[in-house]
C-alpha cells in the first residue's frame, strides 16, 4: 500500500507487543497511528497522541482522522516516523469515507496497555465525521 492520495486507503496500526522502548516513547500510549509501505520493505506511519490534552482529540477515531488528513496532506510535522513494520500490527483500514477495524481485541489491547479503553470505537465501522470544535466541546 503506497501514500494515498485524498480519499485513498491508509492503514491503521497498534504496536506490537515487545516493540522497542524508544519506538514507543516516540509514539507514546494511545496514539492513533495510520501509515503505509514503502518500496525499501519500511513504513512510514504518521500518528496522533494528542500530546497537549486537546479535549477535541478525546477519542481514538478522532486522533485517527487527524494523523490520516496529515498523512493525506503530506503536512510536516514531527508526528511522522519511518520504520520497521515488524514494530506494528495492521488492526484495518481509514479513507475518506471513515474507518474499517479488522481486529478490534488488537486495537482494545493497545488502548487498554495504554490506560485508554474508554476512548476505543464501539463499532468496527466508524462513518467519518467531522472532528468538533474546540469550542463546541464541553468538558
Amino acid at each position: 500500500m503506497e501514500r494515498p492520495d485524498a480519499d485513498g486507503r491508509a492503514a491503521l496500526l497498534v504496536p506490537v507487543d515487545g516493540i522497542k522502548e524508544d519506538v514507543l516513547m516516540t509514539i507514546r500510549k494511545g496514539a492513533a497511528i495510520v501509515g503505509f509501505a514503502n518500496h525499501d520493505r519500511t513504513v512510514t506511519i504518521y500518528f496522533e497522541s494528542n500530546r497537549f490534552d486537546d479535549p477535541v482529540l478525546a477519542k481514538w477515531e478522532h486522533k485517527a482522522r487527524k494523523a490520516y488528513d496529515r498523512l493525506v496532506d503530506n503536512a510536516p510535522t514531527v508526528s511522522k516516523l519511518t520504520t520497521s513494520p515488524a514494530n506494528f500490527e495492521q488492526i484495518g483500514y481509514i479513507n475518506g469515507k471513515g474507518i474499517t477495524i479488522r481486529r478490534m481485541d488488537s486495537l482494545k489491547r493497545w488502548l487498554a496497555y495504554s490506560d485508554a479503553l474508554a476512548s476505543c470505537p464501539e463499532n468496527e465501522i466508524v462513518p467519518r465525521t467531522v472532528i468538533p470544535k474546540a469550542d463546541a466541546v464541553k468538558v
